[in-house]
């Protein structure tokens, strides 16, 4: 056995002349061989500054220059960065009715066929002008519903007589 310096810690340890040979025996434990191949750097999480390290392509490719200890502080940054104009899905905010409506009706239902499955009801429109999200001109109807009050005259008229 042959006494060797750890490359990483610089500690005294053996190395059998085979592995010194073979390019092995360089390290005296994994751990240390582990962080001598660590190329990154130690950074502050931009939530709540818990120290994490990042490796060098994590570095390179973030395009906020940011980083997070974990998904809930980067989503938490996401979240408040990314609402209203600067969120991808914005639509100039027209979307809000539906939750005017659902504030206003906790127990939404189709006026026509009476389906309380959230997940299939849509708000429409009563004088069909989507700019007047008026509380007023609002009703819950399914997709199917929704569909036929469109395109289809006696179903219109169905629905004109349910909502007075």
């Amino acid at each position: 056995m042959v006494n060797v310096n750890c490359k990483n810690c610089q500690k005294e340890f053996n190395a059998k002349p085979s592995w010194i040979k073979n390019g092995y025996g360089k390290f005296c434990s994994r751990a240390c061989g582990y962080k001598n191949r660590l190329n990154g750097k130690e950074v502050s999480c931009a939530i709540c500054n818990q120290k994490t390290y990042k490796s060098k392509k994590a570095l390179c490719s973030s395009k906020s220059k940011k980083y997070f200890c974990g998904k809930s502080c980067q989503t938490t940054w996401r979240n408040s960065e990314f609402k209203g104009t600067k969120h991808a899905n914005w639509k100039g905010g027209r979307h809000s009715y539906r939750e005017l409506l659902i504030r206003k009706d906790p127990n939404p239902r189709c006026i026509l066929c009476n389906t309380i499955d959230l997940r299939v009801l849509a708000t429409h429109h009563i004088d069909e002008n989507k700019n007047n999200n008026t509380i007023e001109n609002l009703a819950w109807l399914c997709h199917n519903c929704h569909h036929l009050v469109h395109h289809h005259r006696d179903e219109h008229k169905k629905f004109m007589a349910a909502i007075v």
